[in-house]
């Protein structure tokens, strides 16, 4: 980083539904491109933001960060007239909760130590959640969907839910939770691991499906995540019912 630039972290969130990801993709709509304009046009200066991480076509988020570097020191002051400004020039499925100050090492990405995702299943056709979930037919067994969730703490490698063909250098996963609540509209799964892979918590909540199903056992879940293999899991459940929900950075970082 510019020594003489001064870093902010951005703290958002978005629908997902006509964005390409979180990613830039040329002039393909996504939300990086679309705040980048927005800061540019504002600030009269072309800006970058760097995302805590990348999202999928149709993927949400309920909180998420983002960073970006100016010559600039902007006061308290300044900075809510800028998220004031920054939330009348982006479209109505982005909203900007708050610009902190923070120091020029801070990195939006590669300081953040836990991630949480939600996936929402409507078990009953709504169509005020048809954005935002996935309506699923039939009985399921929520229990043993859980007993196969608890599974996934015994190991660290998903290769067998990553999207096949990625550039990491490593599928290596901490998992630290994984658990399906039920209510009488919706079954929800949440997860909480320091990194994730691409696709990998649609593929997990595919392959938990078919357990709930009875498509497959308790040793079957296990056997899939030994073989590393992505065609041995299920399949991938629709972008539109994930949400990113929380990003954790080490205390004093923000």
């Amino acid at each position: 980083m510019d020594e003489n630039k001064n870093r902010y972290f951005i703290k958002l969130a978005y629908k997902g539904t006509n964005y390409h990801g979180w990613q830039l993709q040329g002039e393909t709509p996504t939300i990086q491109l679309a705040i980048n304009n927005a800061l540019s046009v504002i600030l009269r200066d072309k800006i970058n933001v760097i995302g805590c991480g990348r999202t999928d076509t149709g993927v949400h988020t309920k909180k998420y960060y983002a960073h970006f570097d100016i010559k600039n020191k902007l006061n308290n002051s300044e900075l809510k007239k800028l998220t004031f400004k920054l939330n009348g020039f982006l479209s109505n499925d982005i909203v900007i909760f708050e610009i902190i100050a923070v120091s020029r090492e801070a990195h939006a990405r590669f300081n953040a130590i836990l991630r949480t995702y939600k996936y929402y299943i409507s078990k009953r056709k709504n169509p005020f959640t048809q954005d935002t979930s996935y309506y699923l037919f039939g009985d399921i067994d929520v229990s043993l969907m859980n007993k196969g969730a608890k599974l996934l703490l015994n190991f660290s490698d998903f290769t067998s839910f990553s999207k096949s063909n990625t550039q990491v250098k490593t599928n290596i996963c901490k998992i630290s939770k994984a658990e399906w609540i039920e209510n009488e509209d919706q079954i929800i799964f949440t997860i909480s691991a320091d990194r994730f892979l691409r696709n990998m918590v649609r593929a997990i909540v595919g392959t938990l499906i078919d357990l709930g199903l009875n498509k497959i056992t308790l040793d079957d879940v296990i056997k899939i995540v030994e073989s590393k293999n992505r065609s041995n899991a299920g399949y991938s459940v629709p972008a539109k019912g994930l949400f990113l929900t929380e990003v954790q950075y080490p205390e004093n970082l923000l």
